[in-house]
């Protein structure tokens, strides 16, 4: 299932102020860049999640934001490097920025 173009707009909305924000389509999904670097992860159920390096790990589970995890059959799940944005910060492009920029910093 691809993401869908309302999503994209969505997520690129609330990235608007984070800099010179770069995509790319990936596993029905898209990869937002800043420098070269992939900083967040728009699924293609349109969940948005920004990526958790060093510090930010523990800062996103303090707020209480859902890690990604996945399992495979017969696997033990697995915890991916990705939060999934909280609903306040999908309504509120200045948190989402500043939790973006956060999370790039940390990179």
């Amino acid at each position: 299932m691809a993401v869908s173009g309302e999503a994209v707009e969505m997520a690129l909305d609330l990235m608007r102020d984070v800099g010179p924000v770069t995509t790319r389509r990936m596993f029905g999904g898209m990869g937002f860049y800043i420098d070269g670097q992939i900083f967040a992860l728009l699924m293609s159920d349109g969940r948005l999640m920004l990526k958790g390096a060093g510090d930010m790990q523990a800062r996103f589970d303090a707020l209480g934001m859902v890690r990604w995890t996945y399992q495979r059959p017969g696997q033990k799940p697995a915890a991916m490097p990705y939060w999934e944005l909280p609903d306040s910060a999908l309504d509120d492009p200045d948190e989402a920025t500043d939790l973006a920029r956060q999370a790039i910093a940390c990179l």
